[in-house]
């Protein structure tokens, strides 16, 4: 199937290994990861073989540790032109650091990554979108440590994240400052509901998404930002134990179906690297 719009969206990539998501944080210490075993790299690889087959070029925001752990990796996404951009290094949600050490996270990530990668990293996205009304000085520590964007913000209502009260499509903070690129929400019948990708993605019919998606490009005239993790494309996945009912199912539930979709996403709309359509946003004063 062809584009069904002429506007091009922002393909996402989350770079984390199964076991390092934050609802897992209550059964698998970070002291633990290296007992586990490591499928980030065969997935993400996986992944770039997609793009590749679609001739899509998207936007990683990878870990630090990830790229610690596999800088060739690395190096093949930006050589196969892709944006490079930052996740922090250890997926710890910017709720749970102090300034002072959200600064340290991010200065050592991205330093880590341009030497890596021998590019400049512009982008950074939090941890389980965990920048939100209550420490929107991130933003601020973001900009004085060299990042020209951010795509922290939910604008969604959520038991883990969110912050309903933000504007839905790209905007500076406090007007001139840090230009934040939500993840995509569709109003209908005077709410905002997600449709840019994650467990909303693997939950609703491919065709609710579609139509969703549709509907911003050609109602609200903006570009899509969608997001997924390489462990979603992998059913085969180990599986920690103890985790709660309520964990299970956010996380496995369809897995067997999503690379089907998201091979049907990649054919079914336009897409690009975030640094490149958000490029031009102007300040609001």
């Amino acid at each position: 199937m062809s584009a069904v719009a002429e506007l091009t969206n922002a393909m996402t990539v989350d770079v984390e290994d199964y076991y390092q998501v934050s609802a897992f944080e209550p059964h698998v210490r970070r002291d633990e990861w290296g007992s586990y075993e490591s499928r980030v790299e065969r997935n993400t690889e996986r992944v770039l073989e997609l793009f590749e087959g679609h001739g899509i070029r998207a936007t990683f925001f990878m870990l630090g540790i990830v790229a610690e752990r596999h800088p060739a990796l690395v190096r093949r996404l930006v050589d196969a032109g892709h944006e490079l951009a930052s996740h922090g290094y250890s997926h710890v949600r910017v709720t749970q650091q102090r300034p002072d050490e959200f600064r340290e996270d991010v200065v050592r990530t991205k330093r880590l990554l341009e030497d890596i990668g021998g590019c400049a990293v512009r982008g950074y996205r939090a941890a389980s979108y965990s920048i939100g009304a209550d420490n929107l000085w991130a933003l601020d520590v973001l900009r004085e440590t060299g990042h020209d964007y951010s795509s922290s913000i939910y604008p969604i209502r959520h038991d883990l994240y969110g912050m309903p009260g933000a504007p839905r499509f790209a905007f500076r903070h406090n007007g001139d400052g840090l230009l934040e690129i939500p993840v995509t929400t569709v109003r209908v019948l005077n709410q905002t509901l997600p449709c840019g990708g994650g467990g909303y993605f693997r939950l609703l019919p491919y065709r609710v998404s579609r139509w969703a998606m549709r509907r911003v490009n050609q109602h609200d005239r903006q570009a899509c930002v969608f997001y997924f993790h390489p462990w979603e494309i992998d059913p085969a996945q180990p599986r920690p134990r103890h985790l709660r009912l309520k964990t299970r199912v956010r996380h496995y539930l369809n897995l067997k179906r999503m690379e089907q979709r998201l091979t049907r996403l990649l054919q079914d709309f336009r897409w690009g690297r975030m640094d490149q359509i958000f490029a031009q946003v102007p300040a609001t004063r």
